[in-house]
């Protein structure tokens, strides 16, 4: 992995899962300023949150460090960014994107679950549960992430459309890991990111009710303009 990240980079930050393959040991070899963040809990929500509040950069760029993405891709997102957006989107599936390590199951199921969000909360996003993404600092602050699992990236997905962000896709090629097995369980994980899908409607919901009903309260006493 950084082998293809450029060299322009202001720091990189790994969490450690606790790995017992020497992978802090290799990565401060490689890259010897590092930044080691222990992860406390567990799952890809929790590491990529402790990862997230030790960045001093501008912009966060998240990325799997199992060898399937291209470091040189930083360049793309990274320019949407400057360019105007808040957030930078991987997608596997916009033109110009790819993936060499989907099932067939695990698409079928990346494909409706991204109709739905495209379908309850008016998104036009072509890839939903990708981990190759890039925002400026502050938008940490209007997406408040609090889940610890692979839901990780539908939870993002989902806020930066509720807040009002200015996404951009960006075409994205997943490789083939180098190594290791993905702890990703399809129909597992599918369900956590539909539970996911649901909350956050169920509270989009309640605060359109609760919207109404405080303009209906000021209607009543003549404060509208």
């Amino acid at each position: 992995m950084f082998k293809t990240l450029p060299d322009w980079i202001h720091e990189v930050v790994l969490v450690d899962g606790n790995s017992t393959d020497n992978t802090v040991e290799v990565a401060r070899e490689l890259w010897p300023d590092v930044v080691v963040v222990p992860q406390r809990g567990k799952g890809k929500g929790d590491a990529l949150i402790a990862g997230f509040e030790v960045c001093t950069g501008d912009i966060i760029v998240m990325v799997d460090a199992d060898g399937s993405a291209d470091g040189q891709e930083i360049v793309s997102y990274v320019s949407a960014l400057v360019s105007g957006a808040d957030f930078a989107k991987g997608s596997r599936f916009a033109n110009g994107g790819g993936t060499d390590d989907m099932t067939p199951i695990r698409k079928l199921g990346n494909w409706a679950l991204c109709t739905v969000v495209n379908k309850k909360f008016g998104a036009r996003y072509t890839d939903l549960c990708y981990g190759y993404n890039a925002f400026w600092r502050h938008c940490l602050d209007q997406i408040d992430l609090d889940c610890t699992g692979f839901e990780v990236e539908t939870l993002m997905n989902i806020r930066v459309v509720k807040a009002g962000l200015k996404v951009q896709e960006i075409p994205s090629h997943e490789y083939l890991r180098i190594h290791g097995a993905s702890n990703l369980r399809a129909v597992r994980d599918g369900l956590r990111v539909l539970k996911v899908i649901l909350k956050e409607r169920s509270t989009r919901r309640a605060q359109r009710r609760r919207r109404t009903q405080a303009t209906m309260l000021n209607t009543g006493r003549g404060e509208v303009s």
